[in-house]
């Protein structure tokens, strides 16, 4: 089956690597933003680590060079990128938990999801002659961008902090992910399309 991120000609024999790539984003984005949501303590971010970089990022990487050899250029952008998102957010949470460096002051991590934010709106503006599966998730992708970086920023709406409301859109994004992901391995296991994707908002 074609890429949910950029359809492939049809008659490929090669494997789709965008459900590979949902998957890890989606499943290591649901484990974080429980923490950000308040779900889990923080106390649970070694356990998010090692995940950030064998799934949510190395795995990323395998399906954008997969992306990048059929030719998928918003695929090989989207996912490169946000696996190396995770490894630096791994490397952040190693370097400074072993005390490489000192942790960084809010407003500088605020500062990164905020150009995080910033970059998945553009792709989201690209995303509208994708599927409606896949524009959703980076519409729910960005507003958790934002939410997370006004969080840092020390900002709120009403008597919840705006990080506590990212963690939950986070949730939302990467749940999306994930399900997006299922779709497509079903869809190409039956060889047909057996529940659509939805058509691009524009072509």
């Amino acid at each position: 089956m074609p890429s949910p991120l950029d359809p492939q000609p049809s008659g490929t024999k090669s494997a789709n690597p965008g459900p590979l790539g949902l998957a890890a984003f989606g499943v290591t984005t649901i484990v974080l933003s429980a923490v950000n949501a308040g779900l889990l303590p923080h106390e649970a971010i070694p356990a998010v680590v090692p995940l950030a970089f064998a799934y949510g990022g190395l795995a990323q990487l395998v399906a954008g060079v997969l992306e990048f050899k059929t030719g998928n250029t918003f695929g090989m952008v989207a996912f490169t990128s946000y696996g190396m998102f995770w490894w630096w957010f791994a490397f952040l949470q190693w370097s400074v938990g072993a005390g490489w460096l000192k942790a960084p002051p809010p407003i500088a991590g605020g500062t990164v999801l905020l150009v995080w934010g910033i970059f998945t709106f553009l792709l989201w503006i690209v995303s509208f002659r994708l599927s409606k599966a896949v524009w959703s998730i980076f519409l729910l992708l960005w507003i958790t961008f934002f939410l997370l970086a006004s969080g840092d920023f020390g900002h709120s709406i009403g008597s919840l902090p705006c990080g506590t409301i990212g963690g939950y859109f986070g949730l939302l994004t990467g749940i999306d992910a994930l399900f997006v992901a299922f779709l497509e391995v079903l869809n190409a296991t039956a060889n047909r399309i057996v529940v659509p994707l939805g058509k691009p908002i524009l072509t």
